[in-house]
């Protein structure tokens, strides 16, 4: 009976352990992709916050997941989160599907994949842009000199389709 019992808390652990690095990886790519600080994807409740946080979404739904059922309030969150990031890759409802099917895959597409992140885009289609810090340029035309104001991720009046359709860059570190 021990042996069943530690045979059967080895075979968690290993699923627990592959979880894991079957999510912080990618997800490190994917921040790394949008400007987002990598070394976030590997701490369990703070990866969970900046996601959402780069969806656009409260980052303080990753705390729900802690009260019973309140995984799936904080999921429900992560999927319009991660539409709309989707959305900023170029990818469309059914790219969301996979997602929630299999996000692993979902990560590894937009992490290691060739789909450019445009965040500006969001303000275009109409949705929120993600919050500065967590996938959002830092001004208008991202990081550009701007003559006007406007919010960060917003295109002001008059932005060129050409400019829109140039991906993301991140901020390089000095």
């Amino acid at each position: 009976m021990g042996l069943v019992l530690l045979a059967f808390v080895a075979f968690v652990a290993a699923v627990v352990i592959v979880n894991y690095l079957l999510t912080a990886v990618p997800l490190a790519a994917l921040f790394r992709k949008t400007g987002v600080e990598p070394w976030k994807a590997w701490v369990p409740v703070l990866n969970t916050y900046t996601w959402l946080r780069l969806g656009g979404q409260n980052g303080n739904w990753a705390w729900a997941s802690f009260v019973p059922y309140g995984s799936v309030v904080t999921s429900v969150f992560l999927y319009v989160g991660m539409h709309r990031t989707g959305r900023a890759f170029g990818k469309g409802t059914g790219f969301l599907v996979l997602g929630i099917v299999l996000p692993w895959v979902w990560l590894f597409v937009l992490g290691f994949g060739r789909a450019e992140y445009r965040p500006h885009t969001l303000t275009v289609e109409g949705y929120k842009p993600p919050l500065v810090g967590h996938g959002s340029p830092t001004s208008a035309l991202d990081g550009a000199a701007t003559s006007g104001t406007a919010l960060p991720g917003a295109a002001l009046p008059g932005t060129p389709p050409e400019y829109l359709a140039t991906p993301y860059a991140p901020p390089r570190e000095p």
